[in-house]
């Protein structure tokens, strides 16, 4: 049987922190013959809608549906296409319609010279020549958040001086937890560095600081795939305004990159344009690097030996992340076991180191977790958390455009077992154009960075215009 529901409805940010409802009804689901056709009324002008679906009436996560379609959609109804489903119930939030990667603020923050960035290159041991100066602003745009709703958030840019025109190139950055270490907020000994080396290759850079980081507020929602996708697609809209306006040239062309947390960002930014905008971007290749693609398999699954963990800290950010945005269960809290219950949740204010963090937890993440939790999660495929899991894989869909992965076999932080899992779904669905490239064999987390960076940045050398 195949149920409705109606909305208390959608949380709203409009100014602040004010928050207000916004309320929807739905009507009476009607079948057709392509599926289940949904309307719902409409609260006013200036709306859009994000549909939730779970198969239980209690204790299931709303999830949003794929969608041929971009979301927030503007259309106060919707077809579901899947009539197999045994039960199903859905929800509608509405939002206020906003111009999304409109540009708020851009600020000049600095300069470097070619004689300053040869000068990093060659402190980091990296044979890499300078061909431009650069100029570094601070990118302030409107965007949405987990479920829809209006956001503010910020990014980095970094400008080559010189007639170009010029490429357009998203770097997204690993992680972080202290809003003040996005690369909007950083120095060149950040990750912000990395744009400037390839600003001073010749690409237009933009660095998206994601939600909840840099001056976007809330907490960050850590390796949620859409906020990713969409926050870093708003920040090349911003970009490209701001270029604009400077008369900076471009052309047309976009490369996308990321290493870390970053690699599965770039995959969720690869597929978001691919699925919605390739007619406003081109995207000509994406280099997504040691990320953690496949969530709910080889991520979890290597959590769940229990070996002991680099970063344990990943393990708790993660849950605290999704706790915020699909409400697990009552608290952050109530999934941890003693001390963890108390000392873990206040940590996660955006200004606590993640090494501090990793000093509190034993190097088997598993152990915070209340051992009713820890079977559960062991034992049940559809526990909200899994749940949560599968919904942030980024490895099951088609790439069209050129991808390369690369990873080495030494990381312990995220094995490269989730690179060879969205290698193998990848080619299974035909898009056999996709590698992975191991630029230092055996390399670790750490020291397979540099590597993968520069045989990405030779890689889009040979496809830019």
């Amino acid at each position: 049987m195949l149920h409705s529901a109606t909305t208390g409805a959608a949380i709203l940010l409009l100014t602040g922190t004010t928050r207000l409802p916004a309320q929807v009804e739905l009507a009476p689901p009607v079948r057709s013959t392509g599926g289940l056709q949904l309307r719902w009324t409409d609260p006013g002008t200036n709306h859009v809608y994000t549909l939730q679906v779970r198969d239980r009436l209690r204790g299931g996560l709303w999830l949003i549906p794929s969608t041929p379609e971009d979301w927030p959609i503007a259309s106060p109804s919707w077809t579901d296409p899947d009539l197999q489903a045994p039960a199903r119930f859905y929800r509608v939030l509405a939002v206020p319609a906003v111009q999304r990667g409109h540009l708020l603020e851009a600020t000049y923050r600095t300069n470097f010279s070619t004689f300053q960035i040869a000068l990093l290159l060659a402190l980091a041991g990296v044979n890499l020549v300078p061909a431009h100066a650069v100029q570094v602003y601070k990118l302030q745009y409107e965007t949405i958040g987990p479920w829809g709703e209006p956001t503010r958030a910020s990014a980095a840019l970094v400008l080559p001086n010189g007639s170009g025109p010029w490429p357009l190139l998203s770097y997204q950055h690993g992680t972080i937890l202290r809003t003040n270490d996005a690369p909007s907020a950083t120095d060149v000994t950040g990750e912000l560095g990395i744009g400037v080396v390839f600003a001073s290759q010749g690409y237009a850079t933009v660095l998206p600081d994601y939600l909840g980081l840099g001056d976007s507020p809330g907490l960050h929602p850590y390796h949620h795939a859409r906020s990713e996708a969409t926050a870093c697609l708003d920040a090349l809209r911003a970009a490209r305004s701001w270029c604009a306006r400077l008369g900076v040239p471009l052309n047309g062309q976009v490369f996308l990159a990321g290493y870390s947390q970053g690699g599965h960002a770039t995959m969720a930014l690869a597929r978001e344009i691919e699925r919605f905008h390739l007619q406003e971007f081109d995207l000509t290749a994406s280099a997504p690097m040691a990320g953690a693609y496949d969530l709910s398999g080889a991520t979890a699954d290597d959590f769940l030996t229990g070996r002991p963990q680099p970063n344990p800290y990943y393990f708790a950010y993660l849950l605290a992340a999704y706790q915020s945005v699909y409400q697990l269960t009552n608290s952050l809290a109530e999934l941890l076991a003693p001390p963890y219950d108390t000392l873990l949740p206040p940590l996660f204010d955006g200004h606590v180191s993640g090494g501090s963090i990793n000093a509190l937890m034993p190097s088997n993440p598993l152990l915070i977790l209340q051992p009713a939790v820890l079977e559960a999660f062991r034992n049940e495929p559809d526990h909200p958390l899994r749940q949560a899991l599968k919904e942030n894989d980024v490895h099951r869909w088609r790439p069209t455009r050129p991808m390369r992965l690369y990873h080495c076999s030494g990381d312990t932080d995220v094995t490269i077992a989730n690179a060879q899992s969205a290698l193998a779904s990848f080619h299974q669905q035909g898009a056999t154009h996709v590698q992975l490239v191991e630029p230092l064999p055996g390399g670790t987390h750490a020291t397979c960075a540099y590597p993968s960076l520069l045989q990405a940045l030779q890689w889009f050398e040979t496809l830019r215009r």
